[in-house]
Parts: structure tokens; sequence; C-alpha cells
């Protein structure tokens, strides 16, 4: 933001009125982009620790939370170390002080279902990763998960396999939904399991969740299903797809605007309430349209935008000209976790410093996507 405003930017902000998003009445049109934070305890429990952080932003007025991606099952799924699950009722149940700080601050809180497939460092279910095929991810693991050395070469899962974690995000919804959340948010973005189904490069299947992009969306189209029969109506589903990948962030999807509009309507068609684009918009804004622009256009469901939301300018014109609904901030909240009520008073954001990560974790969202 700049101290020479002019008129235009001197007028409401139009992130701060309030709406109704995906069944969700939000006070605001911010909310804190899914940071993963591998803070949980050893066996995925939620901690005081957790509920202070994600209740700092629900004091700082933000509308709407998504939490650090959360595993969903005991086989493949959990990614890292200490990272949270909610596989149990111990674990659910350990998220309820979080729900609770969230609500009474009046923020509304979502959980994000992760299952990290070939992309998992730190699982202490298993010694061997799983994914769509046999192949070696690109690049080393993440240091700052606790990992070294090149990536091991997965299993290539089975079809018992392929259904055990479907079922795995089913149950985890229920179980978020009965520990107090507003909704849950399905993770098919930045490399992890169901964005491993959808790339070419690491799904290499020959049966029906392989080939062309039917059969490389299967996987969503199972899940997003799954989740939206167990949970049941009235409460919110999202799926959140990205082109980038915490270990490739050029790749793009090679099908242009109709690869992207196909995976846009799997994902709604199978009874997702909303989109959330990762990373969406780290030079905002070509001219022309934009990945959350198409989305909303293709399917008619509210979306998300993330990538550079924290920037007056940038944040104004996503929202005036329709290119999405709710701005996720990653960066921007973790330097600003106050950042809807310093808007509101016309005040300059702090900068992002990347020693607020220190001692933790916070690669996938924050770092990956430094713009968010």
């Amino acid at each position: 933001m700049s101290d020479a405003r002019t008129s235009a930017s001197r007028a409401p902000h139009p992130a701060l009125a309030a709406c109704r998003f995906a069944g969700l009445e939000l006070r605001n049109r911010f909310a804190v982009a899914p940071m993963t934070r591998v803070s949980a305890t050893e066996d995925g429990r939620a901690t005081e620790q957790m509920a202070a952080y994600y209740g700092a932003f629900a004091e700082g007025g933000f509308g709407l939370l998504i939490t650090e991606g959360t595993y969903t099952d005991t086989a493949f799924g959990q990614g890292y170390l200490h990272q949270p699950g909610i596989t149990d009722e111990a674990q659910a149940a350990a998220w309820r002080g979080v729900v609770d700080r969230a609500h009474a601050a009046g923020a509304r809180i979502v959980l994000q279902l992760m299952h990290a497939g070939a992309l998992a460092q730190g699982n202490r279910f298993r010694d061997r990763t799983a994914g769509p095929s046999a192949v070696r991810p690109m690049g080393e693991q993440l240091a700052k998960y606790r990992g070294s050395g090149p990536w091991p070469v997965p299993l290539e899962m089975t079809s018992d396999q392929i259904a055990e974690a479907v079922e795995g995000f089913a149950a985890a919804a229920v179980r978020a939904r009965d520990a107090g959340f507003d909704g849950v948010e399905i993770h098919a973005a930045n490399g992890y399991l169901l964005d491993q189904f959808l790339t070419p490069y690491t799904n290499l299947r020959t049966d029906a969740y392989g080939g062309g992009i039917e059969g490389r969306s299967r996987l969503l189209r199972e899940v997003t299903a799954a989740v939206r029969g167990a949970a049941g109506p009235g409460f919110t589903v999202g799926v959140r797809l990205s082109q980038g990948k915490i270990n490739n962030f050029g790749w793009r999807w090679q099908g242009g605007d109709a690869e992207a509009a196909a995976l846009f309507g799997a994902a709604v068609g199978a009874g997702a309430d909303y989109l959330h684009l990762a990373g969406s918009g780290r030079d905002w804004l070509p001219d022309g349209p934009t990945l959350p622009g198409l989305a909303r256009k293709v399917t008619g469901v509210p979306v998300i935008a993330n990538g550079g939301l924290h920037e007056e300018a940038v944040a104004r014109r996503v929202l005036d000209e329709g290119h999405a609904d709710v701005l996720a901030v990653g960066t921007g909240a973790l330097a600003n976790p106050d950042l809807p009520h310093r808007v509101a008073a016309g005040a300059l954001p702090t900068a992002f410093d990347p020693q607020v990560l220190e001692p933790l974790a916070t690669l996938d969202n924050a770092l990956a996507y430094a713009s968010a």
C-alpha cells in the first residue's frame, strides 16, 4: 500500500464487506490461507499452541480460516512428522479447542484434508510411500520438514489402497463436522496425492485412474463425492487446486484453459461447493482471464484466489473485476494477523519477515507461494 492514496483507494475496501460464501456467512472476504506448521503432537493431535495461532487470525478480523493440511488415514496419508491428523476421535477432539477459539472471535473455520501420497517424508505408520505410479518424485525432500535426500520411489497404489484413501477422506470429513468445523477443504493441490493422480508425469497408470483427464481426475471425483455424501447437506465442501507443486513450482496444466475447465468441472460436478486456486496470482493481473475468473465462469460456484492479495491495489482489482469471491492470504497474514483491522483503519501492513517461520516449518503454502 502507498501513503499517496487516490480517491478510489480511500473508498471502502471491497474485501471488508460481509458475504455469504458457499453456505457460510462471513464477516468479510479475507481468508487465512492453509499454511503447514507441523506443530501438532507426535501422535497428530492439535495443541494449545495451534489454538493460539489460529485464534490470533480470528481475533485479528479474518472472516475465514483454512487450516493446515491434516492427514486423513493411518495408511499412507501422513506427510510430515508432527503434522495434525483427524483419523480417530482423539485427534478430532483435540481440534475442538481450535474451532472454539475461532468461533468465539467471530470467524468461520474449514479443515483442510490432505493425503501426501508420494511426497510423504514423515509417516509414522509406514516405511514406504505410495502414489499413482512407481515414479520417483522430482527434486529432494524438504529440509524444513525434517527431510533430506531424494524422494523414495513410491509403491503403485492398488485398487484396494485407493478405496482406503477415499474412505479416509470421507471419514475425516465426518469427524471434522462433528468437531464443529464449518466445512472441509479437499487438498488436491501442490503435488500431493490427488494432484499426483491429476499430473501425467506422476500418473502412468493404464487403468481407469490413468490416461486422459477423465481418468486422471477420477480419484478427485471419487474423493469429493465421498466427502460430500458422508458429511451430508449443509456442510461446506471445497477443493483446492494448483498448477505448481512443492517440488515443481513451474508446472502448468498442459491442456491450458480447456484442462483447467475440465478439472474445475470435475470437482464441482462431484459435489464441491467452492474452489480454491492456490498460487493463482503471483503476477496479478495479466491481460485476459485468470484461473480464478475462469473457475467462476465455468462452474458458477464461488472461488477463493491466492497470491499477492495482501497488496491493496491487487486485492481491490481481484474483487472489483469479479476474478474471485474471497482472498486467501498467506505470508501477508503471517506478518499481519490483524490484516483486516489494518485495512479497515487504513494502516500500512507490516512487511513479511521469514524469521516468523522459525523454528516451525511453514513451507507448503507460505514459502512455496511466497507471494501468497
